[in-house]
């Protein structure tokens, strides 16, 4: 453990992610996680909102293999929401850097290591994986979707003027004060979130840094955008451009 601090900088990383119905995922995602992160400290504090396929009962057959102290499971009775998922992982952190990032594979922990160099390097408060730069990208998904996803960066970056290249990602590397303080101004509880809390960062001043990240579409299960989400991305938009 002595070695893990001191080769980056006696800094501890909590890895939340939240899951609903990843029953078919979870276990390679904490594979992967400790496969690429094998000299860094880290936890991985797992809020499941009470998923009905029996992604709990995975975690806790992970937890006798890699132990309760490296996976944290802490859930929640039904779905709640992604912000508030992120704030109630947040309270069990005990690390100084939080990790966000998705159950489903789509955010492959590979890219961990870049994103730990990245802020080692910068000092940055935040920094953020970007399909939109070069080396960066998106897999699996059909053109109606990039499309959606590109104009809703376009149009989020004419209206707001971020300073990042990708709000609606969620793959996200954050100072953990930073992460305690914008995310007691954020309002959102949905997708919007992601969008929400990098530009109140970055109206904060904080320092954002961005690394290129291939997102790739989810292996198993079903998407949970629908219509209703796309919606509410409209609506925190616009709430956004009043509010900020």
């Amino acid at each position: 453990m002595e070695e893990e601090q001191h080769k980056n900088g006696g800094n501890k990383y909590s890895i939340i992610v939240p899951t609903y119905n990843e029953r078919l995922n979870i276990a390679l995602i904490v594979f992967l996680i400790f496969k690429h992160l094998r000299d860094v400290d880290f936890e991985i504090i797992i809020v499941d909102d009470g998923s009905p396929d029996g992604t709990q009962e995975i975690v806790k057959q992970l937890q006798q293999v890699y132990g309760e102290d490296r996976i944290l499971l802490r859930a929640r009775p039904k779905k709640l929401g992604l912000g508030t998922a992120y704030s109630h992982g947040l309270k069990h952190a005990s690390g100084n850097f939080v990790v966000i990032m998705d159950a489903d594979l789509s955010h492959h922990p590979k890219y961990l290591p870049s994103f730990i160099k990245k802020q080692l390097e910068t000092g940055a408060s935040i920094v953020t994986g970007t399909r939109y730069v070069k080396g960066g990208g998106v897999h699996g998904w059909n053109l109606m979707r990039k499309l959606t996803s590109r104009g809703a960066n376009v149009l989020a970056q004419t209206l707001l003027w971020p300073g990042v290249s990708d709000l609606t990602g969620s793959f996200r590397l954050y100072k953990k004060s930073v992460l305690e303080e914008v995310i007691s101004s954020c309002v959102s509880k949905g997708y919007v979130f992601q969008m929400e809390i990098i530009v109140r960062a970055s109206r904060k001043g904080y320092h954002i840094e961005e690394v290129p990240i291939t997102f790739v579409d989810r292996l198993f299960g079903s998407s949970k955008l629908g219509g209703s989400e796309i919606v509410g991305y409209l609506k925190g938009l616009a709430y956004l451009l009043v509010t900020t």
